[in-house]
């Protein structure tokens, strides 16, 4: 995990003062470190998962990849006005104002075991949008996966009631 936490880049004052960004796209060039984190998702996937749901837009690159690793089906979570069909829509709050994410009514069969992929965990409430979408669809969540979950920001008490695992911790 180490090797992994050092490939993360920490631009300081982005996207405003204060703000410690990480960067994934130094861990996404380097192969190696992609497969590493892709099978540590398989490893934390439970068996009888059949679909990926991937939250816009870093959660796609690590969702797609664990759904043909592990043989289920990909399914986003987009902000609004990005999908065409059907949708099932929540509008959750930030820390200033308010988002929108959708789902396509049709991704996901009532009953079905999902898992959720995100690039970073923050103060949850993405996260816990996305949780909540696949449930109205009528869909089980099994486990929420993150590659980076930022400890001092407490997101994880958004999501008290799901099994959650983060692979590096800052």
């Amino acid at each position: 995990m180490k090797r992994l936490k050092g490939l993360i880049r920490t631009i300081p004052d982005f996207p405003r003062d204060g703000i410690l960004f990480r960067d994934i796209t130094t861990l996404l060039q380097d192969g190696g470190a992609l497969k590493e984190v892709v099978e540590a998702f398989t490893h934390e996937t439970p068996e009888d998962v059949s679909r990926v749901v991937g939250i816009e837009s870093r959660g796609f690159i690590f969702g797609g990849a664990l759904a043909c690793q592990i043989g289920a089906g990909f399914v986003p979570v987009r902000k609004m006005g990005k999908l065409p069909c059907e949708k099932i829509r929540i509008e959750y709050g930030l820390e200033y104002g308010t988002d929108i994410l959708e789902i396509h009514r049709d991704s996901i069969i009532p009953g079905e075991k999902v898992v959720i992929v995100d690039d970073l965990l923050a103060t949850g409430g993405t996260a816990r949008a996305a949780c909540t979408l696949v449930e109205k669809a009528g869909g089980k969540v099994e486990k929420v996966l993150f590659l980076i979950e930022l400890d001092e920001l407490r997101g994880i008490e958004k999501l008290k009631g799901y099994d959650v695992f983060s692979l590096l911790h800052f």
